[in-house]
């Protein structure tokens, strides 16, 4: 692996270790009062609770009667279709209940800060070991898909391989797919070779798991740093969990893609906590909704008004061959390999 994409694996490893302990550190005590009220029947109802009172909830029988028929029929898929899913009957219950566990920590930082961790990362690793050189169990293990967004990607994959002759191929110009390269070298790396022999005992990046205790000290060093500067209150909005994922789409975004939102980040920061404008406050979340709602749009318009039409525009951010604008990006770095053009080691 190169050592961006170990890089990349290991901060998910610090992710996931940094989110359990941020919750039990900053949520765990109102997690707790909280439990004992709803089981004690002495339930708080605040504000939010009282405005949801208006509509009409959605019965929980509901909720069993898809959980009791999803689960027997997933079982059954993959059962009937082992020889192409490869993942046996465990293997679904083992990820509900990995599902399960990590609901309530990642629904927690969902909802403070708009940001959700992935479980890809530790479900491969998991399914990785107990299940080794099964590729397509590796990735059966962590894909979850819903009946509409089957078809749809299922269409517009029949329409795109029709549309575009050699889609996804790496010299296809901008249709190079990079996201399913990932999905791809996901499934090599912890499926067909398997977390041993890379991460393990018989791999050579065991150093990677380090990063779950790094991702977990991390939460703590703010922790402690705030109980002793309370009156420094910024401190307590340092957020590891998002801090560490943010880097969640590095691959298959490279480190170009990632200025814009370093810039919109601190510079927004910045205000909110220098001039702590009322504004500010007001809004950011509107912005940032708009900010997502604009670049949706802007795919789309540019999609059906220059893309579809197989109109280019062509300057330094869209250089396909070269998006970082760094010549020697593709130079080999092993010993011994002359390329013209590239430095010799």
């Amino acid at each position: 692996m190169s050592t961006f994409f170990s890089m990349t694996y290991g901060l998910g490893f610090a992710t996931l270790s940094a989110t359990v302990m941020h919750v039990l550190l900053f949520n765990g005590s109102d997690l707790w009062k909280q439990s004992k009220r709803a089981f004690g029947g002495n339930r708080k109802i605040d504000i939010h609770t009282r405005l949801m009172k208006k509509y009409k909830s959605v019965p929980t029988w509901w909720f069993y009667i898809i959980l009791v028929i999803n689960i027997p029929a997933i079982i059954f898929a993959c059962e009937y279709y082992n020889e192409s899913l490869q993942l046996p009957w465990w293997g679904v219950l083992l990820a509900c209940a990995i599902a399960f566990f990590f609901t309530l920590p990642i629904g927690i930082i969902s909802a403070t800060t708009n940001q959700q961790p992935g479980l890809n990362i530790i479900t491969e690793y998991i399914i990785g070991y107990m299940y080794p050189e099964r590729p397509v169990a590796n990735m059966c293990f962590k894909v979850v898909g819903t009946v509409v967004s089957v078809l749809v990607y299922l269409g517009t994959a029949w329409w795109m391989m029709d549309a575009i002759p050699n889609l996804c191929s790496q010299d296809n110009g901008p249709w190079k797919c990079p996201m399913d390269r990932v999905f791809f070298d996901a499934s090599v790396i912890w499926g067909l070779v398997g977390p041993r022999r890379i991460f393990g005992n018989l791999g050579e990046y065991g150093g990677v798991n380090w990063f779950f205790l790094g991702g977990a000290v991390a939460p703590l060093v703010v922790w402690v740093f705030h109980k002793a500067f309370p009156r420094k209150e910024w401190i307590g909005l340092i957020h590891m969990p998002v801090l560490l994922g943010a880097t969640s789409m590095m691959p298959p975004a490279s480190a170009v893609n990632y200025t814009s939102w370093i810039i919109v980040g601190f510079l927004s920061g910045y205000v909110l906590f220098r001039y702590r404008t009322e504004w500010w406050k007001r809004y950011n979340y509107v912005l940032s909704g708009g900010l997502d709602a604009g670049t949706a749009f802007m795919t789309l318009l540019i999609f059906f008004a220059l893309g579809y039409w197989d109109v280019g525009l062509t300057w330094w951010g869209s250089n396909s061959s070269n998006p970082e604008g760094c010549l020697l990006a593709s130079c080999p770095t092993a010993k011994g390999i002359i390329v013209d053009g590239c430095p010799a080691h």
